[in-house]
């Protein structure tokens, strides 16, 4: 097929090369046409024997060598050579049904050295021209000590000589080709190919490189002529070095097995080439050629044009190879063989050499969009799958998905992949940081497709982007006469942050229990807070005066870090108030309603000495501590009570011991104080008999702070009240028990004067309920009028 086959002829050396594409999925096999006995399938063995060369070249394309002097070529004059080879190619590994195509091929060469000596990967080739004086005059080279046995070879026979340290072998040519040698002669020419490692070669150190070499003397006798011929051969083994940049290949300059006069050698010339190409400006492509007395080195920068980079996987890492074919070829000259052409065929593989992937985070904040590059790779690696949040998707649910993921060159020949994910998407986690800013995280896992073996290679990937894109709520707070109240933005409430009422959070149930009224619409949460409730706070208290604040802490749902603390302040009138403070202090503004007045500046607590601070017609301010004005204590069950009284004593007339008469009532107001043993308790006042406990009336829990409030209204002469079960008046109801009656049922109240005054009377004027501790409120309705 036009272009499955590439030949050359390059320095005596048949090149051929197949194409790779054209034999996807196809098995080949190479046979040598040889010109008496037809075709012969090539094998290794075969090969190294015959100067043939089946491997590939770094592409991967199967690449044939063979030397113009090998089995099968034909030869014409050691100037023109032809060699036939047939390529079978089957779609079976058992050849069955194989297609066979004859490609011939030719070269020209007529410019041979005295000696040329090849050195290919799997053989060594010595060929001399027969005209070259068989003995050096140096009488210490090696191959000299063959002469005796001379005497010995057979009439017209050729036989080798080798010498090794371990001693000297003489055999037969037919011989020698059982041992894997090949020896013949031509016109002009006798050569020696011989295997390497063989029994009869040895390693010697040359320069720091190991050499392996054969060391040999071809004999033939003929009536009066006696022909010895030095076909010693010698190549290197090694001499590769390598670093993380380059590959060094380094060959001795001088070979003293093959240059017995070392004064005499002189370098002609040094050429480099890659596959069949000699680089006749190595700098151009980065190569350097240099030499020295000792040494020949090429160094090539790792990726260098001519070579390949190939991907692998080595233990789960990812890594690159590197190959190049090389050849190098010397000429040079001494006193014993005139020119000598020396030529090293190379192929050269740097060891596994890891190169972990990048992730570069190219993420585009302003626009809320994860930009991830992965690479660097070759261009042997794809991407087959990815997993975003641990959920795996093919490429194809991927896009449908809404991530973008596309391929993007870089500079030095490799590539990387582009992912674009929506800070947005669901599957990017979120976290609230800081005061204001979000931390979106991609978690990623890359699926990756290795080399022509399509090896799976998988990496994970963290990135990460924290951007200020959460507004704060600001709070907005006003009171009407009774009630604070804030207005919240319900945005990021429970998902970023909660809302504290001292170290307590503050949810629906706390809200209710503190008696709190919580409204939420589609923007806000409305918190009405009534005046004595928990958690207010009395900046300032005077005389018919309060002025109060509520606060309430925005915290972190996570880490409780307060963000901001939400107020509302208000001054309130009110006409009656009592305050127990956590410190002790006790504040009432007490509103007294009797008939006839009384004088508010002559009222006082136990301790005559305490009087109002402040006072008008109806109402008296009181301000003291619980150690004070004869406020006493006791406890029940897990509460402290303070308590004391504001009183108003009759006034008598001049010069009369005992009050008979007087217009001034008997006046006494308890004030109780209930604390608990870690909480204060603020608590209303009851208007009673000291001795007994109050009739009825309600007591109203109020948190606020860490401080709950009782607060009990009654105000009246010194009497008692009672509500009876029924008419006899024998039965009544529990005091603070709720009382339900129908509209129609009758209401049995009685009400005892507690006055022994025989100048006190009881009247019925006026009796009716209201909702509120407060008598003056509406709605109220009319039990008795007018007695």
């Amino acid at each position: 097929p036009p272009g499955f086959v590439e030949s050359s002829c390059r320095s005596r050396i048949f090149w051929m090369k197949l194409n790779n594409l054209l034999l996807q999925g196809k098995f080949f096999q190479l046979e040598i046409n040889d010109p008496y006995a037809g075709p012969v399938l090539l094998d290794e063995k075969l090969a190294s024997r015959c100067g043939y060369v089946l491997s590939e070249d770094v592409w991967g394309n199967p690449v044939f060598r063979a030397s113009v002097l090998g089995c099968h070529v034909a030869n014409e004059a050691d100037e023109l050579f032809s060699l036939t080879v047939n390529i079978k190619i089957s779609s079976f590994s058992s050849m069955r049904a194989a297609v066979t195509y004859t490609y011939p091929m030719y070269c020209s060469y007529s410019s041979w050295a005295s000696r040329e000596i090849v050195c290919e990967e799997n053989y060594m080739e010595v060929s001399v021209k027969t005209d070259v004086p068989a003995v050096s005059n140096d009488y210490t080279v090696a191959w000299m000590s063959a002469l005796p046995e001379t005497q010995n070879v057979a009439y017209q026979l050729w036989q080798l000589m080798f010498v090794s340290p371990s001693g000297r072998k003489r055999i037969m040519v037919s011989d020698a080709a059982k041992l894997g040698y090949s020896f013949n002669n031509t016109l002009s020419r006798v050569y020696l190919r011989a295997p390497y490692h063989s029994n009869e070669s040895h390693v010697s150190v040359v320069s720091g490189v190991n050499m392996n070499m054969v060391t040999s003397t071809s004999m033939y006798r003929q009536r009066w002529l006696l022909l010895l011929i030095d076909t010693t051969v010698s190549c290197p083994v090694d001499g590769i070095s390598f670093t993380d940049t380059t590959l060094t290949w380094t060959v001795p300059s001088v070979i003293p097995t093959l240059v017995v006069q070392e004064s005499t050698f002189l370098s002609k010339n040094i050429l480099m080439g890659v596959d069949d190409q000699v680089i006749v400006h190595p700098e151009e492509k980065n190569y350097l050629l240099e030499h020295n007395e000792t040494h020949i080195r090429i160094t090539i920068p790792i990726g260098a044009e001519g070579g390949k980079l190939k991907s692998s996987i080595s233990g789960g890492v990812y890594g690159v190879i590197y190959s190049i074919d090389l050849f190098l070829e010397h000429t040079w000259t001494d006193a014993d063989w005139q020119t000598t052409k020396y030529t090293v065929i190379k192929s050269i593989t740097t060891p596994f050499m890891p190169q972990i992937p990048t992730v570069i985070n190219n993420t585009l904040p302003e626009e809320r969009l994860f930009n991830v590059a992965f690479g660097h790779f070759l261009s042997d690696v794809s991407l087959v799958a990815i997993a975003i949040g641990n959920v795996p998707f093919t490429l194809r649910e991927a896009q449908h998905q809404g991530f973008k993921i596309y391929e993007t060159p870089f500079s030095n020949r490799t590539k990387g992949f582009i992912l674009e994910v929506s800070f947005d998407d669901s599957y990017v986690l979120k976290e609230y940081v800081n005061r204001n800013e979000t931390k979106y995280t991609l978690l990623v896992n890359y699926t990756m497709s290795v080399g022509p073996e399509m090896t799976l290679y998988y990496h994970s990937a963290e990135v990460e982007c924290v951007i200020a894109d959460i507004e704060l709520p600001e709070a907005v707070g006003y009171c009407d006469e009774e009630n604070l109240y804030l207005a919240i933005p319900t945005f990021g409430l429970h998902q970023y942050w909660n809302l504290y009422l001292h170290n307590k959070l503050l949810n629906r149930h706390v809200a209710l229990t503190n008696g709190y009224l919580a409204v939420t619409n589609s923007t806000h949460l409305i918190l009405q807070i009534p005046l004595f409730a928990v958690g207010v706070i009395y900046e300032e208290v005077s005389f018919q005066k309060i002025k109060a604040r509520f606060d309430i802490a925005l915290r972190k749902v996570r880490t409780m870090e307060t963000l901001q603390m939400f107020s509302v302040s208000c001054s309130f009138n009110s006409s009656a108030f009592i305050i127990c403070h956590p410190d002790g202090t006790i504040m009432i503004s007490a509103q007294m309603k009797t008939v006839p007045a009384i004088d508010m500046s002559k009222t006082k607590l136990r301790d005559s000495s305490c009087k109002p601070r402040e006072y008008n017609e109806g109402h008296a301010f009181f301000k003291f501590h619980v150690t004070t004005c004869g406020t006493s204590v006791r406890f029940e069950g897990d509460h402290i009570i303070y308590e004391n009284e504001i009183s108003y004593e009759k006034e008598t007339l001049p010069g009369q011991s005992i009050p008979t008469i007087t217009r001034d009532p008997d006046y006494r107001l308890t004030v109780l104080c209930y604390y608990r043993a870690k909480e204060t308790l603020v608590l209303g006042a009851f208007a009673s008999d000291p001795s007994t406990s109050p009739p009825f009336g309600s007591g109203t829990m109020v948190p606020r702070s860490n401080i709950a409030v009782y607060r009990r209204i009654r105000e009246a002469l010194n009497v008692v009240s009672r509500v009876s079960k029924d008419e006899s008046f024998t039965e009544f109801y529990e005091p603070n028990m709720a009382i339900l009656k129908r509209p129609v049922e009758p209401v049995f109240l009685e009400v005892e004067l507690k006055d022994e005054s025989p100048s006190t009377e009881l009247y019925l004027e006026n009796c009716w309920v209201t909702r509120s501790l407060d008598f003056n409120s509406t709605p109220r309705w009319n039990i008795t009028v007018d007695g």
